[in-house]
């Protein structure tokens, strides 16, 4: 008897659609998108693309909700969403919480900037 795992088929069908949404982004968004989609699954192993809203997005389980996303717009938009972790921001003497950046370039200081946001988000 032949077994399939389905999340693991879904993951790879959701890679692809995500791949392809960054593959259909322009110049030089396209370049970054790539870059960024690796920086953020290097940053927690267990994250799972996803197509959410039409952007590339990244959960904690293959049908969990969306944690993080990006997208090309005048600039490239990293943000996170309500089912982040933001407990790490309890202590703020406000209650704003740090939620979409915007960036023209992808260095090294953002990529590592990125990294951190997306493991604090995760928790």
């Amino acid at each position: 008897m032949i077994h399939f795992d389905l999340n693991k088929i879904r993951n790879a069908e959701n890679e692809i659609a995500v791949r392809a949404k960054i593959a259909a982004m322009r110049e030089p968004y396209r370049e970054m998108g790539e870059r960024l989609h690796d920086v953020i699954m290097n940053s927690v192993i267990e994250l799972h693309p996803k197509v959410w809203y039409g952007m590339p997005g990244y959960a904690k389980t293959v049908d969990g909700p969306v944690i993080c996303y990006f997208r090309a717009d005048t600039y490239m938009t990293f943000g996170l969403t309500e089912n982040a972790d933001f407990s790490h921001d309890k202590d703020l003497p406000h209650q704003l919480h740090e939620a979409a950046w915007f960036f023209s370039s992808l260095d090294y200081a953002t990529e590592e900037k990125i990294t951190s946001i997306v493991r604090n988000a995760v928790r």
